[in-house]
């Protein structure tokens, strides 16, 4: 069990460690795929299933174990997040067949819960003037570990071989979970209540038929029958959970406090910025990794691509870093809407300017700037802007709706390239020109949500809901 109550900056260092692998988990098994499907004997589809449980998994947890945290303590829950992180990778590791490394992917998400519930430890824990640069720093961590994924895949494999990609992620989250559960302060924050059954199966439920039919959709085709009736299937129970939430007095997520200007706002961007975030993270390196015969690939290696991902990783952390303390001179709303505008700017650069490597680069670090601006002034919104009994569900809904935006984000990216190619086979230029583009438009309507943000934030009511101040 934990501790007396610790110092701020031991919390946040373990809260760091932690976020920074699993989201480092997001992205690092993207890159080897094709080695793994060699390795294991097993077909396309079925390695594909690898990122797509990850998906599922997490995207279910995430919800419900923050609104767990939230009732029974963040540290405790922290520690069940962890240590499903730990059994899922040690499953894969040892894995001997596709079977196994997917049924170890799907354990392992259920670790998504730890970016909730960093957010609100840090929340318990820290003073509140402090609050808006450590929710920065961590945003940025989370933003810069999604990427770091794809750089750090290549060289790993090379050194070792891709099960050491289970392995080190163990070892990591096994060394900051036994200091976690010694030092990590339980939250002094609680809200009443228990798990209302029937709206979290509801959840899981929808968030299962829309994201399963997203991901799968490009090989079952997007008018098969599995793909429409998931999505009828889906409307039908987000109708159903809403109406489940609406009526009872014990809901997983409170409509009250999703109905917030700050909230709904907020969350839409996170949809829309979503899209844009995972379709570049997923394709970018996939056109360095082109041939240059073709004329617009850069022949890169694996890792070389992830290497030519730094200047953006760069730019995404500093720019995250600085997101709180530059609130006092430009508040969350303008970074928001400003972060978007740099995210436009950037993929328009790729589907435009893509003839050298200096121009990838450069729309990179841009792209990284608006990344690190937006992602943590969302969160930061929300944050601010929920009574915080309701911080983990909160944050923890705002991480799904973006992962929601990114799997349909990924979905029309790969629509658009795979429905493009050229003579020899491989994807065509004008493909990744299209889709970059329409994801430049989706991030300039992004903007404007943001400007749609209140920009004060509101005072709470006796109920801990917002009140105009």
């Amino acid at each position: 069990m934990t501790t007396t109550r610790t110092r701020p900056a031991l919390t946040f260092l373990l809260l760091a460690c932690g976020t920074a692998t699993f989201s480092m988990l997001q992205s690092l098994l993207s890159p080897v795929l094709p080695t793994i499907q060699d390795d294991l004997d097993t077909t396309r589809s079925a390695v594909s299933w690898i990122l797509i449980a990850w998906l599922l998994s997490s995207a279910v947890a995430t919800p419900i174990l923050g609104k767990v945290g939230d009732m029974i303590g963040k540290a405790r829950t922290l520690s069940i997040s962890l240590a499903a992180i730990i059994v899922g990778s040690l499953i894969a590791a040892l894995a001997p067949n596709i079977e196994m490394v997917i049924l170890g992917r799907i354990v392992q998400g259920l670790g998504g819960a730890v970016f909730p519930l960093s957010f609100g430890i840090i929340r318990d824990e820290f003073p509140s003037d402090k609050v808006p640069s450590a929710v920065g720093v961590m945003s940025a961590i989370i933003a810069v570990g999604g990427g770091l994924g794809v750089l750090l895949a290549g060289p790993i494999v090379g050194l070792f071989d891709w099960r050491w990609l289970f392995w080190l992620p163990m070892a990591v989250v096994a060394v900051v979970g036994l200091f976690s559960w010694r030092y990590v302060p339980e939250s002094p924050v609680r809200a009443p209540g228990r798990i209302n059954w029937l709206a979290a199966t509801l959840l899981a439920g929808w968030l299962l038929a829309l994201l399963l039919p997203l991901s799968q959709g490009t090989q079952w085709g997007w008018t098969s029958p599995a793909v429409i009736g998931l999505l009828i299937a889906a409307v039908v129970l987000i109708v159903a959970w809403i109406a489940v939430e609406m009526r009872t007095d014990n809901p997983v997520i409170d409509m009250r406090v999703m109905r917030l200007p700050a909230v709904w706002t907020t969350n839409l961007v996170a949809f829309l910025f979503g899209a844009a975030m995972f379709a570049i993270y997923a394709f970018l390196p996939q056109f360095m990794q082109l041939p240059a015969e073709t004329g617009y690939g850069f022949g890169a290696s694996v890792s070389l691509a992830g290497l030519m991902m730094l200047p953006m990783l760069v730019t995404m952390a500093v720019t995250g870093v600085v997101s709180g303390p530059l609130a006092a001179f430009m508040g969350f709303k303008t970074q928001l809407a400003g972060g978007s505008a740099l995210l436009a700017l950037a993929c328009l650069g790729f589907a435009f300017l893509h003839g050298a490597v200096w121009e990838v680069l450069v729309e990179g670090a841009i792209f990284g700037v608006g990344m690190g601006l937006a992602y943590a002034a969302m969160v930061s919104l929300i944050v601010q802007n929920v009574p915080s009994g309701q911080t983990g569900v909160a944050t923890g809904m705002n991480a799904n709706i973006r992962t929601i935006g990114g799997a349909i984000g990924t979905a029309v990216m790969t629509a658009i390239v795979t429905a493009d190619h050229a003579a020899n086979g491989l994807p065509s230029e004008h493909g990744f020109t299209i889709g970059f583009a329409l994801f430049g438009i989706i991030a300039i309507l992004a903007v404007f949500v943001a400007l749609l943000v209140p920009g004060r934030r509101p005072a709470l009511a006796p109920n801990g809901l917002g009140q105009t101040a």
